[in-house]
């Protein structure tokens, strides 16, 4: 039987390798153990000893006029803790999940649509692959609002899904990429005969059954010449050549499809029923002449806009530079007179270069999110390009997205509750990794678990932990959560004051 653990370690998986300045699209080590907190010091959240060393979310630019939502990430790197990571707009954290092994990276976190209700996705497996070339092998993770999960997409066949997208499509069926090696032929392009190609297969599968129902792969239709990439050399030369490296897709309005390519400098409209392409836009065959301003390279996240335009966020670094600053660049496409038109471009107030990974996301109210990749910043800006909001990750992290998206949910386990004397009192912690709607939190206390008739105490939600002092030293407390019309949401267990 094939077990999880055969699934994300078997053949060719290997563990994150540092692969760092080759542009490949990543460069990330492998995870540091958190670091115990010093005995003198007070632990950063006394009811969750476990999140110490969760990732710290600095806010550069305070919230203005901003968009509702939380902000997502799935910081790595560093000697934070891995996994999904949920924060409000003050970078205070929401919602955590440490990585479980036997995967040793979470990826692309985000909210999306699964049988009509919102649900919580990502992808957890390693990173590294043949070569280091920032290939995933893994699968993706489908949470309910109560964080619940409900089932896990994996490829058909015998490779592992990458990390680099999930969509799921109105239909209930995910696409998403794998990159699978195959022999070929490399001498037209000064390899060996005796190569071998990384190609880029995009599948489409039924979330309820596992069945394939589409596939597409990128060597029918792309060829290697049309690659920017350098083929590996030396003692490397037979290691898979990624020479198309794909990391997005997505439907288009008239539900064709629309990937993105980095190694070819090209985003591609395919035919959702056929596979053929219907344009290629960008790269060295273009079939859509790309105007000065809208030109990209090293690229990430091809989307179309609701109002028709396109959107991709434009590296312009990765194995070479090509751009002084990333961006994300709008533009519109005339399919007919092939042509494009440059209509806005989104930076970074440092004008920063990220060479590997990033995301340029439209939001509801016409605003819009960048997760800069590699560098650990975020942004969000107004339709007019101002920022309105901006932060980042730990510096010595990276998120290979950041996303902003509403999102409600009901744990299913308890509220947490620290309890420590001081001078006389009980300083009273409690928190509940999850929970959206909190108001306030309420402590009660008493002579036995069950009896709790000493006093309460109330006070406002105040971040992920909020802290209330009992007076006096009881034998017993519970911390009760509210919301914002008093009503009693979630109670912890009594915990035993131990002075």
């Amino acid at each position: 039987m094939t077990t999880r653990r055969n699934l994300l370690i078997g053949a060719g998986a290997a563990a994150l390798t540092g692969v760092a300045g080759g542009g490949f699209g990543y460069a990330i080590g492998t995870p540091a153990a958190a670091p115990a907190p010093a005995a003198a010091t007070t632990p950063k959240y006394s009811s969750r000893p476990d999140f110490q060393n969760i990732a710290d979310v600095t806010i550069t630019t305070p919230a203005s006029g901003t968009a509702p939502g939380y902000l997502l990430f799935s910081p790595a790197s560093g000697s934070s803790l891995w996994g999904p990571l949920m924060v409000d707009q003050a970078g205070s954290p929401v919602w955590f999940r440490q990585t479980p092994p036997p995967a040793t990276v979470s990826i692309d976190f985000k909210v999306q649509q699964y049988r009509k209700q919102p649900v919580l996705t990502w992808w957890e497996g390693t990173i590294g692959g043949t070569g280091g070339q920032g290939v995933g092998q893994g699968e993706f993770v489908i949470a309910d609002r109560s964080y619940r999960e409900i089932t896990r997409v994996r490829a058909a066949g015998t490779e592992q899904a990458d990390q680099h997208d999930l969509i799921i499509t109105p239909q209930d069926t995910a696409l998403f990429w794998v990159y699978d090696p195959k022999a070929y032929d490399l001498t037209s392009i000064g390899g060996p005969k005796d190569g071998v190609l990384h190609d880029g297969v995009l599948q489409e599968i039924d979330i309820a059954t596992g069945r394939k129902l589409f596939e597409w792969r990128s060597s029918d239709h792309v060829g290697v010449d049309e690659s920017y990439a350098p083929l590996p050399q030396g003692d490397s030369a037979h290691l898979p050549y990624d020479y198309f490296h794909a990391n997005s897709v997505g439907l288009a309005a008239d539900g064709d499809l629309i990937i993105s390519a980095r190694h070819t400098w090209a985003v591609y409209k395919i035919d959702r029923r056929t596979g053929a392409v219907r344009w290629r836009l960008g790269g060295k065959k273009s079939d859509i002449a790309v105007d000065e301003r809208t030109s990209f390279a090293w690229q990430h996240d091809f989307r179309q806009r609701r109002d028709g335009s396109w959107s991709v966020f434009d590296n312009g670094a990765g194995v070479t530079k090509v751009r002084d600053y990333s961006r994300g660049v709008v533009f519109t496409v005339d399919e007919d007179a092939k042509t494009t038109a440059f209509v806005a471009e989104y930076l970074h107030p440092d004008k920063i270069s990220a060479p590997t990974q990033g995301n340029f996301r439209e939001l509801a109210d016409g605003g819009s999110f960048i997760g800069w990749g590699q560098m650990p910043h975020f942004t969000e800006h107004d339709a007019d390009g101002s920022v309105r909001l901006a932060g980042h990750i730990p510096l010595d992290n990276q998120s290979y997205r950041a996303y902003k998206a509403e999102w409600t949910a009901e744990p299913l386990d308890r509220p947490a509750l620290g309890l420590r004397p001081d001078g006389g009192n009980v300083i009273v912690s409690a928190s509940w990794n999850g929970a959206t709607k909190v108001a306030s939190w309420r402590a009660r206390w008493g002579t036995q678990p069950d009896v709790l008739t000493g006093g309460t105490i109330e006070a406002p939600r105040s971040g992920f932990e909020t802290t209330l002092t009992v007076p006096g030293t009881p034998e017993y407390v519970v911390a009760e959560a509210l919301d914002d019309k008093g009503t009693l949401l979630g109670v912890s267990s009594a915990v035993p004051v131990r002075v």
